[in-house]
């Protein structure tokens, strides 16, 4: 994803949240990491579920990867890794779920919570932090880099 300048995007809604997710994946290139930041409710899953559609994949068929980690999307013409780190607890167990091979590969990572993986994170990542701005409202700040 080519980004010249920060991207500051507000929300009003789940289905605008939906529909900026849907806009970004348009933008999407294969290799691209994208680290997902915002509390519990920010609407990490909403923005999934709208890039997921924008790259060909049936937004009902995604859902916060919790208790498996990564879901893989193979649909669309690149294929999409949805990450929830929330539950890693280091940087080993990171590892030890093949995060590596995901990361370099051709497909597109999106990754909730990535402070858990560390170190991991190749510095060239786009970052978007999710703020709730309301009670539907949310703000998002997309920029590449830390």
């Amino acid at each position: 994803m080519k980004l010249a300048d920060d991207i500051l995007v507000t929300t009003s809604d789940p289905s605008e949240t939906h529909m900026f997710g849907l806009t970004l994946a348009a933008h999407a290139e294969p290799g691209d990491i994208i680290c997902l930041h915002g509390d519990l409710g920010a609407g990490k899953t909403a923005f999934v579920k709208g890039f997921a559609e924008g790259m060909g994949v049936n937004p009902d068929k995604v859902n916060s990867p919790t208790f498996t980690l990564i879901h893989e999307y193979r649909e669309g013409s690149i294929p999409l890794f949805h990450f929830d780190a929330y539950r890693i607890k280091n940087i080993q167990e990171a590892l030890e779920i093949g995060t590596e091979d995901y990361l370099y590969d051709d497909g597109i990572c999106l990754i909730e919570w990535p402070d858990k993986m560390g170190s991991l994170i190749p510095k060239e990542a786009i970052h978007i932090y999710i703020e709730k701005a309301g009670p539907e409202i949310r703000t998002f700040r997309v920029t590449r880099g830390t």
